[in-house]
């Protein structure tokens, strides 16, 4: 396997994943229990708005979501007040366009452009420093909070989506 195709592997992970947090368009505020916790609609924005991050990392273009940043940035607190929030729909539309970007992106990669310096990398911030880096620190980031969505599924009393058969449960 390639190192770029593990990176492209990682991605669709993470996107898999997002497809759970995609089924709580009717409950986005849904919180994953008492003691708090980040809801559906603050985890889908805060990937948006990281995923704008890539593009400006990338291309040295403004993040198309900067304007989302108080709401679902680094040091945001999710309320749970929907008014304080775009469309549930929109927020996913937004981070699935930004997220094909990507992907565009990453398509055209060979394992050599993944050694190449990170075009923008973020000040004071260690392991960005080359493609690979930022693009696999990036696909972590997504799963971390993606698999935090998982959990607001099960409190909103969804099952999973991938329920194992009884020969995978023995094997």
């Amino acid at each position: 396997m390639k190192a770029v195709d593990s990176i492209k592997m990682a991605l669709g992970l993470g996107d898999h994943f997002m497809s759970e947090l995609e089924q709580m368009a009717e409950k986005p505020l849904t919180r994953p229990g008492a003691f708090g916790g980040n809801h559906p609609m603050w985890i889908v924005g805060h990937l948006a708005v990281a995923e704008g991050r890539v593009q400006k990392m990338l291309h040295g273009t403004p993040n198309p979501v900067e304007h989302w940043k108080p709401l679902f940035d680094w040091g945001s607190t999710p309320t749970d007040d929907a008014s304080k929030y775009p469309p549930f729909k929109e927020v996913l539309g937004t981070y699935r366009a930004l997220r094909a970007k990507t992907m565009a992106y990453v398509d055209q990669l060979t394992d050599a452009d993944l050694d190449r310096p990170t075009p923008v990398p973020p000040p004071q911030l260690k392991g960005f420093e080359t493609i690979g880096q930022m693009l696999m620190i990036f696909a972590c980031h997504q799963s971390m909070h993606a698999g935090q969505g998982v959990v607001t599924c099960r409190a909103a009393g969804r099952t999973p989506t991938f329920e194992p058969s009884p020969e995978l449960r023995a094997f």
